[in-house]
């Protein structure tokens, strides 16, 4: 299976999904004038690595905004872990957020209640 990999735009974020590491990252913006659209290759590539996944998946999430729409895309990617969580493969969400960001911070709380996954929170200090 091949890696996944879409480079960040002004709107859109960066996706990183190494398949021989599963190590996957998503970072940046995430404002895209159609998410559904801009998701759907990720969520059928995920669909594939659920049938066949690494013994352990970690997922970064360091989004620095992110619309309506792409927090429900996130919830399918997230879906989409839980079932590889439930059937017993490792797997770990750690979600960044600045410290300075009370919405980030919140968003990933409530991710959190949402999906039966440990999300790891970060707290990202600005250096001066």
């Amino acid at each position: 299976m091949d890696n996944f990999y879409l480079e960040a735009t002004p709107k859109t974020p960066k996706l990183n999904f190494n398949f021989d590491e599963g190590k996957f990252e998503i970072s940046g913006r995430s404002i895209p004038e159609n998410s559904i659209e801009f998701y759907k290759p990720l969520l059928d590539w995920l669909d594939g690595y659920v049938d066949n996944p690494k013994s352990e998946t970690n997922l970064e999430v360091k989004l620095e905004y992110f619309n309506t729409s792409s927090s429900k895309c996130l919830v399918e990617i997230f879906r989409k872990l839980e079932k590889l969580h439930k059937e017993g493969n490792t797997t770990n969400i750690k979600w960044y957020y600045d410290e300075e960001d009370e919405d980030m911070q919140e968003s990933g709380e409530d991710f959190k209640e949402i999906i039966k996954l440990p999300i790891e929170m970060i707290m990202m200090k600005d250096e001066e």
